[in-house]
């Protein structure tokens, strides 16, 4: 009986203390470097209820009561309103939709996903005062679902969101999902980490979507955009998507990881769009020993390196007295990569993350196999989407 009661008082002090550094706040996360002004802006944020009326409840309960007093007011709801057309009737129909989003800046910037607001031609924002302003777009990324939207509200009326980091999680880790579901707001769902580092397809052709961060918390449809929270408040990723053939919650969702959205949010905020570097390399077929190169973009930065795609060759063939000339694709001429920067490479993905490590302007060393022979590359990145 004394063991379960000393077990019982540390497991409480242990949560306690993880309450009180999340009262005591600003949920105990600084802003990492790299991240922009705007993300670092912080609202203000209320006190948490007396949690001496909570004495019934547990420890556990308390946090969980805590995050989402702390961060509700964060979750904004949105609807969307746009039209696409009917071939046969020769008329517009209207079409709408629903997510959720997270408050960034007291500037009125909000985050969601791409998809929650594509092709939209009226966006509505509902804070959680029940209050509703017109949204405008003001950039998007389909390659990782990342959309921001700014609103003219008082900054009285805002309360961003605390970033967190999502390099540091773990699996196991317990996280609390915020949003719309169904249109119900401000709904809180929780649950754990369930698996990370995994992959989804993005909305532009041949791309991944990396180091999604999987979870068992309930996700639903109105729930993309949302944040996910860790048991402190900060936001570490962001709900996008789950794995059912319902269209209901089937215990697998997927969130975007916090790391992913602070690279990507000052981008949009600054420019509208993802400025992303530029091989000039538009197509490759993945090999045993590398990538073949397809297709070449004319005047680009690899045809000007000297790389080199399949070449085209004239044939004949006599076919009794007459003749015929055909063209054929010689892919044994066109270049293997092998390697950028020192580094080996077998996947079109891991190209991908090598050269968007980079910036335009930079320089980069392809290793590449011609004619049997390696050699390297100098190549210039030049700036695309």
């Amino acid at each position: 009986m004394k063991k379960r009661t000393v077990f019982l008082c540390v497991a409480s002090a242990a949560l306690g203390a993880a309450l009180s550094a999340l009262i005591s706040g600003p949920f105990g996360g600084e802003t990492r470097p790299g991240t922009s002004q705007a993300l670092a802006a912080v609202g203000p944020q209320d006190a948490v209820p007396n949690l001496g009326d909570l004495d019934e409840l547990t420890p556990e309960e308390r946090v969980n009561i805590a995050v989402y007093e702390n961060v509700n007011r964060s979750v904004v709801n949105i609807t969307t309103r746009g039209y696409r057309g009917d071939r046969f009737l020769f008329v517009e129909i209207p079409s709408e939709g629903e997510g959720s989003g997270s408050v960034i800046d007291q500037q009125g910037h909000l985050v969601t996903n791409s998809h929650v607001v594509e092709g939209a031609q009226e966006i509505q924002v509902t804070l959680f005062n029940s209050k509703t302003y017109e949204a405008r777009l003001v950039g998007i990324d389909p390659g990782t679902d990342i959309a921001v939207l700014r609103i003219n509200a008082p900054a009285d009326e805002l309360y961003p969101v605390r970033f967190g980091d999502s390099s540091r999680l773990r699996v196991g880790q317990r996280v609390f999902a915020l949003g719309n579901p169904f249109g119900l707001e401000r709904t809180l769902s929780t649950g754990i980490i369930s698996s990370l580092d995994r992959w989804l397809p993005s909305r532009r052709k041949a791309r991944t979507i990396k180091q999604i961060i999987q979870i068992d918390a309930a996700i639903n449809p109105g729930n993309s955009g949302g944040p996910l929270l860790d048991s402190r408040g900060r936001m570490i990723g962001m709900n996008t998507a789950i794995a059912s053939k319902t269209g209901t919650s089937a215990g697998v969702g997927f969130a975007i990881p916090i790391n992913t959205i602070a690279r990507v949010v000052p981008q949009l905020i600054r420019t509208g769009r993802v400025i992303r570097p530029e091989t000039g390399i538009a197509r490759v077929y993945e090999t045993e020993h590398g990538l073949l190169i397809d297709t070449l973009t004319p005047g680009g930065p690899a045809e000007r390196a000297g790389l080199q795609g399949p070449r085209v060759v004239r044939r004949q063939k006599r076919q009794g007295p007459i003749v015929y000339e055909y063209r054929q694709i010689d892919r044994n001429a066109a270049d293997l990569i092998v390697g950028v920067d020192g580094k080996p490479i077998r996947t079109a993905d891991e190209f991908l993350d090598l050269v968007e490590s980079k910036q335009p302007g930079d320089t980069v060393t392809l290793s590449i196999v011609r004619a049997g022979r390696q050699i390297e590359v100098p190549l210039r990145l030049e700036a695309g989407e």
